[in-house]
C-alpha cells in the first residue's frame, strides 16, 4: 500500500470516468435525436395517409332533431379536411327540415356527400331532395329514390284544391332549383315531386339523378378520387384514394331528441303523463305518479314542438281525462267512460295533423295503449263507486244488518254476541236464547233485534 502514488491512481480513475460520462453523453443525444426525428415524423405520416372523412348515420325520419344534427356535422368540418358522407336511409319528413338541411349542404364550404346506403334502403319524399342537394349523390346497389310528393299538413292533412297547387308548384320549383344547382336531372326531379315517381339506384344513375353507385363506402370513395366539385369556399378537387374514414355517433343528447321525434313515443309519453297526474290529484302524497307524470307531460310536449301535432286531438285527448274523473263524482251508469273512451279515440286518430305514414301513430301502439289507459280509468272508476255503495264497516251504520247470537232471552232487554263483542239487546217480540238475530236499529248503546231466519 506504501508503494502507490495516490495522486497518479486518482488522475488515472478520474480519466476512465471521464471516458464512460463521455461515452454516456454521446448515447444521450443520439437518443434524443432519433425521438425528435421519430416526433417530426409522426404527422408528416399521417398527412401522406389522405384527408379524413367523417362518415354519419340518418336512419330515420327528417324532422327538426335530424336536421340540427345534420347541420351540427357540417359545421364540425374543418376546412382542409376531406368532407362529410351522410349514410341515408329515409322515409321522408317535415318539409321545413328538409330545408334547413339542403340550405346547409348548398352553401356548405367542404365537400358533403350523400350515400343511399345500406342495400335496401330508401331516400324518399324529402330524402330526394337531400339526396341531389349533395356535391356528390350517391347509391347503392338495391336501394331506391323518388316519391317527393308534397304531402298535406294541416287540420286532418287536407288542403283544399288551391292551396295543394300551390304547395306542389312550389316544391316543384324547389326540386328543379336544386337539379339545376347541382347539374342533376331537372324532369326527373319535377316528376318526382308531381307523380311521385320513384327508381332504381341504376336508373338513377342513367338518368344522372346521381353520380355514382357503390357496393360501399370504400367502393364510393375509389370511384370519386379525383372528381371536381364546387363548395361555397370555392372549387375543391377530391382527393380519396387514400382518405381515412372517422365514423361519428350520435350523441346521447341527438339520440334522445330524435327518440322524441317518434310521433308513437310522443303518444305515449302524453297518455302516462295524464295517468301520472290524475293518479296523483286522486291520491295526494303518492309523489311517484306525479313525478312521472310532470316529467312525461314535459317530453310529450317537447316532442310535440318538432312535429305536425293537430291541437283538436290533444284537447280530445285531455277531455277524455276529465270525463273519466267525472265518472268518479257524477254516477252516469257508465256513459261518461263510454265517452271519454270515445274522445280518447277520436283525440288519438287526429293528434298528428299530417297525412304522410311517418307522422301517423302506429294501429300497433295505439290500440293497445287505448285499451290499457281505458282499463286503467275504467279500473279506477269502479274501485271509486264500490268505495261509495259499499256498506259501512264501522260505526252505527256498520252494525246495521248484522247478525249474532242471543246470550239470554231477549224482549224489553238481554244480551247477545255480535261481532266478539257482548252487546245489551232488545226486541219489540221476545227471542229465546241461542237464536239468530239481526241488528235492526241503535239506540245509544243498545241494539234493536229481531229474529233473523236463514
Amino acid at each position: 500500500m506504501a508503494g502507490i502514488d495516490i495522486g497518479e491512481a486518482s488522475k488515472r480513475i478520474l480519466k476512465q470516468d471521464g471516458g464512460t460520462l463521455h461515452m454516456k453523453y454521446k448515447l444521450f443525444c443520439a437518443i434524443f435525436l432519433l425521438y425528435g426525428i421519430v416526433f417530426c415524423a409522426g404527422p408528416v405520416q399521417g398527412a401522406s395517409e389522405g384527408p379524413v372523412f367523417d362518415v354519419i348515420t340518418v336512419d330515420s325520419a327528417i324532422t327538426p332533431a335530424i336536421a340540427e344534427y345534420i347541420e351540427m356535422c357540417i359545421d364540425d368540418v374543418e376546412l382542409g379536411s376531406g368532407g362529410l358522407i351522410i349514410l341515408l336511409d329515409t322515409p321522408g319528413g317535415l318539409d321545413t327540415s328538409m330545408r334547413d338541411i339542403v340550405k346547409k349542404i348548398l352553401n356548405a364550404p367542404v365537400p358533403v356527400i350523400v350515400f343511399v346506403y345500406p342495400p335496401g334502403a330508401r331516400a324518399a319524399s324529402a330524402g330526394v331532395l337531400i339526396t341531389m342537394a349533395a356535391h356528390i349523390a350517391a347509391m347503392s346497389p338495391g336501394t331506391n329514390i323518388g316519391a317527393a310528393h308534397p304531402v298535406a299538413v294541416g287540420f286532418g292533412g287536407k288542403m283544399d284544391d288551391t292551396m295543394a297547387e300551390k304547395v306542389e308548384n312550389d316544391a316543384v320549383a324547389y326540386a328543379v332549383g336544386i337539379a339545376e344547382k347541382r347539374q342533376r336531372n331537372v324532369e326527373w326531379a319535377a316528376q318526382a315531386v308531381r307523380k311521385s315517381v320513384s327508381i332504381t339506384a341504376e336508373e338513377a344513375l342513367k338518368k344522372k339523378v346521381i353520380d355514382v353507385v357503390a357496393e360501399n363506402i370504400s367502393e364510393l370513395l375509389s370511384q370519386i378520387d379525383g372528381k371536381k366539385v364546387f363548395t361555397s369556399s370555392g372549387p375543391v378537387t377530391l382527393s380519396t384514394k387514400s382518405a381515412i374514414i372517422n365514423e361519428r355517433k350520435m350523441g346521447l343528447r341527438e339520440r334522445i331528441l330524435t327518440s322524441l321525434s317518434n310521433p308513437n313515443i310522443a303518444y305515449l309519453l302524453l297518455l302516462i303523463g295524464l295517468a301520472g297526474l290524475y293518479f296523483e290529484f286522486s291520491n295526494p302524497g303518492a309523489i311517484l305518479p306525479g313525478v312521472v307524470g310532470a316529467i312525461s307531460l314535459i317530453l310529450a310536449f317537447f316532442a310535440m314542438q318538432t312535429l305536425p301535432v293537430n291541437y283538436a286531438g290533444i284537447l280530445l285527448i285531455i277531455f277524455a281525462v276529465v270525463l273519466f274523473i267525472a265518472e268518479i263524482k257524477i254516477i252516469s251508469h257508465g256513459l261518461l267512460t263510454v265517452a271519454g273512451i270515445i274522445s280518447l279515440v277520436l283525440g288519438s286518430l287526429l293528434l298528428f295533423s299530417s297525412a304522410a305514414p311517418v307522422f301517423q301513430i302506429s294501429l300497433g301502439v295505439m290500440i293497445p295503449a287505448i285499451v290499457v289507459i281505458s282499463a286503467f280509468f275504467a279500473g279506477v272508476i269502479l274501485l271509486a263507486v264500490r268505495a261509495q255503495v259499499r256498506h259501512p264497516a264501522t260505526g252505527e251504520e256498520g252494525m246495521i244488518g248484522q247478525t249474532g247470537k242471543t246470550i239470554t232471552p231477549v224482549h224489553e232487554d238481554g244480551k247477545i254476541f255480535i261481532k266478539g263483542e257482548y252487546w245489551n239487546a232488545c226486541s219489540r217480540t221476545p227471542i229465546e236464547k241461542g237464536e239468530t238475530v239481526r241488528v235492526v236499529r241503535i239506540r245509544g248503546l243498545i241494539l234493536e233485534v229481531e229474529q233473523f231466519s236463514q
